[in-house]
């Protein structure tokens, strides 16, 4: 099942439910648009205003940008190998604790749509295309290779919008 859009209000929510740790993992993702592997990537030596992340998906490489006081906040959490050292060490924080605990969010506040850690990547990509009304754009802060994808992501909230009014006009549901 596809991860869905989130509203402003539903982010909210969800980050106040967070663990520190995650919430702080989910805070860069919605400033940078990276996949959750690649902020669990991130190493403490490479935490500047603007440096360069090579994706691990896609192996491109992408300038991302850390503002006050998201990067303080990084510095301080940063361990020594990891900005998101996990139980080992040696290890980052593991993606999976950070799917489990926005699930766990979501179904507290028993949001209806599917939402994972990569909904946060399509409120990244819905509001820059907000803030700058370029589908190109989008595309290049996503490292997408096709428009066609970018789309996908930057009108997730009119998807999300419209399956709500579908669900309101489907037959058996009283209007309220």
């Amino acid at each position: 099942m596809t991860t869905e859009y989130l509203l402003e209000r539903e982010v909210v929510l969800i980050l106040s439910a967070l663990t520190d740790t995650n919430r702080l993992v989910i805070r860069t993702a919605l400033v940078t648009g990276l996949r959750i592997g690649d902020v669990l990537a991130l190493k403490p030596d490479r935490l500047k205003p603007h440096f360069w992340v090579t994706e691990q998906k896609t192996g491109k490489a992408r300038q991302v940008g850390l503002p006050e006081p998201l990067l303080s906040d990084l510095k301080n959490h940063a361990g020594e190998a990891w900005v998101f050292p996990g139980r080992n060490p040696r290890k980052h924080h593991t993606r999976q604790a950070v799917w489990k605990d926005v699930k766990r969010a979501a179904q507290a506040f028993r949001l209806p749509q599917n939402v994972a850690p990569h909904s946060f990547r399509k409120v990244y990509a819905v509001d820059l295309l907000k803030k700058y009304g370029d589908i190109d754009r989008v595309r290049r802060a996503l490292n997408h290779g096709s428009e066609t994808v970018t789309m996908i992501y930057a009108l997730a909230d009119m998807q999300l919008a419209a399956k709500y009014r579908r669900r309101r006009r489907s037959p058996g549901r009283k209007m309220s």
